[in-house]
């Protein structure tokens, strides 16, 4: 993970060891921060909101989230989480990897469900809601592995095994839908490529020559395929995910405003104060005046 670490401004819980990765953040938008931009990774997350509303982006497909929901995000699929209007929310992330889950001899678990969810021939909801008919008792997994985690009792593992066992089959049995493979993926693919570039070099110079060399595509045909794709434009992204990185370290360290600059990708301070003041509505000391 990379972005996932939200640059250390949630409350973070480690559970266990790396032989056992299973992480909670709990975080608040925009207490701590103002958005979580598009990321994707190889482990499961199940982002469960606690307070408020916010927008939380699954595969570019937008989804209003309250008090009560749940989204569940599956190895590989591009996410973000945003502030809506003026409101703020709380949530909390559950992180972990599958392979917690998964038989290294591939059992009936494995073949006939995770692997299917993970090649997309088999769907779970992305948004779990409280109308949803047994929410109660899915929402109580996650409940109880908080509970668990709480204390750490010894054998832990196995509890919060069995609580993530319960969540699935809970999905599995009332909620899996067979389908066809993505009608997209190169789309989606090609993203992820953009996105982990940004996400691996935004504080150097990025050009439109070097991204589009890198996915194959003319620059024209870069621009255009951007466009139509995130409905803005690359440069205006890169703008957005470099002031994000930047409000963080504004908080996090003692860095003049010059080297947070300079540090996220600006070479000019004048056009990052502009371009701050434009995004989050002041200035980047006043910003960290009033957090």
């Amino acid at each position: 993970m990379n972005i996932l670490e939200y640059e250390n401004y949630q409350e973070k819980k480690s559970h266990g060891n790396p032989s056992f990765p299973y992480i909670t953040y709990l975080c608040s938008i925009p207490l701590d921060f103002m958005s979580v931009p598009l990321h994707w990774h190889e482990e499961m997350e199940i982002i469960y909101i606690k307070k408020g509303k916010g927008i939380v982006t699954v595969d570019l497909e937008n989804y209003h989230v309250s008090a009560g929901s749940m989204v569940l995000i599956i190895p590989g699929q591009l996410h973000s989480i945003h502030q809506y209007e003026n409101t703020s929310m709380e949530y909390e992330n559950i992180i972990f990897h599958p392979n917690i889950l998964m038989s290294r001899q591939s059992d009936d678990c494995t073949t006939d469900f995770f692997q299917p969810l993970f090649f997309g021939t088999i769907s779970l909801p992305t948004l779990l809601t409280p109308s949803l008919k047994n929410y109660k008792e899915i929402a109580s997994c996650i409940d109880d592995a908080d509970e668990i985690c709480k204390i750490y009792p010894k054998a832990y593992q196995f509890a919060l095994k069995s609580q993530l066992m319960r969540f699935f089959f809970l999905l599995f049995s009332t909620c899996a839908k067979e389908k066809n493979l993505p009608k997209n993926p190169r789309t989606l693919d090609k993203i992820k490529q953009i996105i982990k570039y940004i996400e691996c070099n935004y504080m150097r110079k990025i050009t439109i020559a070097d991204i589009s060399g890198e996915t194959g595509l003319s620059q024209s045909h870069f621009m255009k395929y951007f466009k139509q794709t995130m409905g803005t434009s690359f440069i205006e992204y890169l703008n957005e995910y470099r002031l994000t990185m930047a409000s963080r370290l504004l908080l996090s360290s003692d860095s003049s405003i010059l080297d947070i600059a300079n540090e996220v990708g600006f070479e000019n301070l004048s056009y990052f104060n502009r371009l701050f003041k434009r995004h989050f509505g002041t200035t980047p000391s006043h910003y960290r005046k009033l957090r």
